[in-house]
């Protein structure tokens, strides 16, 4: 009989400590060439007709740290990936970063704002080239907490939003729009925030309920009512329903003279639909300028409009001596003037309202009438819902599957322009005299080709969710690149519940656009990563829990474990240190669990073979283990895989099985003692082979200690997994 004369690895002498092995094992794993999918094949890991898996990253935004929900996408997608590769496909998962457009001049300028600077002291270009340094330096600390957090990405594939690569996408999606009739640039109501001093589209809008003053006028014949008498300088149309029978004496054009903030006016009645008879008086006055609805209505009648704040937030010249002011504080000013003149007519002190706001600064949002470029949608939505009903895609949870389908049936046209510096540049001349856009992706129209007027370069910027809504694409190289031709459509799309509009729909909408294809296969979306309370996570709160605080303190495996238990798709989780701690624990056991096995298989036989009972035991216990395990991770449910896994090891082979073998290793009969140690080792192996998605650090800390022999890879990312 052939003993193996090995001895315990000294290593195992002491306690694991995570933060010996961690960065010593993610370089292993990336100077192996091992997550890059062409390396596999060269070195017979996979083949090249083995079954394709793909998944691009959501790209963290290269402006600042990682925060919980970077660390929860990370952590599902690597179980994604590490499973996928051990399961022998070929396997490929697209690492990138945003430039994240609005989002990163908006920390910059907070930057600016300490240095006592201002981006609107600045030139768009010192104001870019500034960004791009502060990004360059930040994208270089993102990328490497996410390799901290153990993602197998091939980052030989890394792209950034603003390469080039991407950009050719853009602009040519851009013309393409154009040529197809879906692209227009016209003057309507944007969402504008005075303080950033950018447009925004409704997705980026959060409404905030208030409890407001609301105000009752005089207007000639007519009770009036508004909560913005700020606006109400540039009033002369005076809406009501056609069939309020109150009103049924006033003709649809009928003028009438009456007294108004600064003085005599005429106004003229607008018969028109939208005005409701069981809001208030059932009359409205209409600013057209500022109100969506009110645009939408003069837009029917051929209404002229003026506008009355400026975008600064101040009140512009038709306001007399208002003019110049905020309209917060003209406000109260205005309503005195016309208790005054015996027009105000009374004040709901809790007038109970909704208030668009700016999501990054809080500041309430004005509409504005402002040239833009716009995406007609419904065309581009009508293919993405019957793409879903022919299941060309499916959603994890019925509920995601309700809000997409809802939202996209209600679409509404997309403003694809921002106001600011750092982004994609419109490819776009705007003529001077008549303000009429033309696409030009190489600089070559020199005159209006509407007009024959002079032309100036679009200051604008593209919104960065245009860009992101085209990632796939870039990052598998499209229309000709190998990786479109071999990865796309990918398999899964991984990302926040909260940007299903935003960058979801948007990747279906133009993925199939371009390409006739979904840009991906199944769309599991993570619920957000709450305090231990339930509660979102602010710094305003203090509650905010950085991954790498963790890490250093419990290990990584400890936080990945932490982030995925428990946490069903869709639904949001609460992050515990305590939790964490818990498998920090459990990362002791297994370590333990090794120590053990190996230090009682030194002397095992290589031809040692499992008696009946040991064979029962595997077949029993283990295998029944892997195959639901096996059958959860098939089906996504990563929660709960990991969660058999743990019990598994800790429950059964921990608790039970080592403990009933400490006997019968002391056995004086060579095959028992052989056996015993066989089945073990088989114990081992497979439990480091199915913790090692969740776990990849300490199991491949642990794979690297086991003799050459046991094993069938040199690396445990690329092991096969146990059937």
């Amino acid at each position: 009989m052939n003993e193996q004369k090995t001895t315990i690895p000294e290593v195992f002498l002491s306690p694991y400590n995570p933060a010996e092995h961690e960065e010593k094992l993610y370089k292993m794993w990336e100077e192996s060439g091992f997550f890059n999918p062409d390396v596999c094949i060269e070195k017979g890991v996979t083949t090249p007709d083995a079954e394709i898996f793909s998944i691009v990253m959501p790209p963290p935004n290269a402006n600042a740290s990682l925060h919980a929900g970077h660390a929860l996408f990370v952590t599902i997608e690597d179980i994604m990936i590490r499973y996928a590769r051990m399961q022998g496909k070929r396997t490929v998962w697209f690492p990138g970063s945003d430039h994240a457009g609005f989002e990163t001049q908006a920390v910059y300028e907070r930057h600016l704002q300490k240095e006592g600077r201002s981006r609107f002291d600045m030139t768009g270009e010192e104001l870019r080239s500034e960004i791009w340094d502060f990004v360059q330096t930040n994208k270089a600390i993102m990328e490497n907490q996410v390799r901290s957090l153990g993602a197998s990405c091939d980052w030989t594939r890394e792209l950034f939003t603003l390469d080039e690569r991407v950009i050719k996408i853009v602009h040519n999606t851009f013309k393409k729009l154009e040529e197809d009739e879906l692209l227009y640039r016209g003057a309507r109501i944007v969402n504008w925030c005075p303080k950033h001093q950018t447009s925004f589209s409704n997705l980026e809008v959060e409404h905030e309920d208030r409890n407001d003053k609301f105000y009752y006028f005089q207007y000639g014949p007519f009770v009036i009512g508004t909560a913005r008498p700020e606006t109400k300088f540039g009033d002369k149309y005076v809406v009501m329903h056609p069939n309020d029978e109150r009103y049924k004496e006033y003709k649809h054009g009928q003028q009438i003279d009456l007294e108004w903030i600064n003085g005599p006016i005429t106004a003229t009645v607008i018969k028109d639909e939208a005005g409701d008879p069981e809001i208030g008086t059932g009359v409205m006055t209409i600013t057209p300028w500022h109100s969506g609805v009110d645009f939408a209505i003069a837009k029917r009648h051929d209404l002229d409009f003026e506008q009355i704040i400026d975008w600064r937030g101040k009140l512009l010249p038709i306001a007399g001596e208002f003019a110049g002011q905020d309209i917060k504080t003209a406000r109260e000013q205005i309503v005195a003037k016309l208790k005054e003149k015996g027009l105000l007519v009374k004040i709901d002190e809790n007038y109970q309202h909704s208030v668009p706001c700016c999501y990054r600064c809080g500041r309430e949002i004005e509409p504005q009438i402002k040239d833009q470029w716009f995406v007609s949608m419904k065309p581009l939505a009508e293919k993405a819902l019957h793409a879903l009903d022919d299941k060309r895609f499916a959603f994890m949870t019925d509920r995601d599957e309700r809000v997409f389908r809802h939202w996209l049936e209600n679409i509404e046209d997309w403003p694809i322009a921002r106001q600011i510096a750092w982004g994609i540049p419109i490819p776009a001349k705007i003529c001077t005299q008549c303000e009429h856009g033309m696409v030009d992706l190489d600089d070559s129209i020199k005159t209006c080709t509407k007009c024959g007027g002079d032309v100036i370069q679009d200051p604008d910027t593209f919104d960065t969710w245009f860009s992101s809504g085209q990632w796939p694409l870039a990052t598998t190289s499209y229309p000709n690149g190998d990786d479109f031709k071999t990865y796309y459509p990918t398999s899964v799309m991984e990302t926040g519940k909260d940007i299903i509009f935003f960058w979801v729909a948007r990747m279906i909408m133009l993925g199939l656009y371009r390409t006739g294809e979904m840009p991906f296969k199944t769309i599991y979306l993570h619920g957000m990563v709450r305090d231990k309370k339930g509660l979102k996570m602010s710094k305003s709160k203090g509650n905010v829990i950085a991954p790498s605080e963790i890490q250093e303190k419990y290990g990584t495996d400890a936080l990945r474990m932490g982030l995925i238990v428990n946490n069903v798709p869709g639904a949001d989780m609460n992050l515990d240190s305590d939790k964490v701690n818990a498998y920090k624990k459990f990362a002791n056991k297994i370590w333990n669990i090794a120590r053990f096995t190996l230090d009682s298989i030194t002397d095992m036989s290589s031809d040692a073979v499992l008696n009946t009972s040991d064979n029962e035991n595997i077949e029993n216990n283990l295998r029944v283990q892997i195959v639901a395990i096996t059958k959860d991770m098939d089906s996504n449910r990563f929660d709960l895989a990991a969660e058999k896994a743990y019990h598994f090891v800790w429950d059964y082979f921990a608790s039970t099985l080592i403990e009933e073998s400490k006997t019968l290793l002391a056995s004086t009969d060579s095959n028992i003692k052989q056996s015993r140690q066989r089945l073990l080792s088989e114990y081992l192996i497979s439990a480091l082979k199915i913790l090692h998605p969740f776990m990849p650090f300490i199991t491949e800390a642990i794979w690297q200690e086991i003799p050459k022999e046991m094993k069938d890879a040199d690396i445990l990312m690329v092991a096969k997994w146990p059937k």
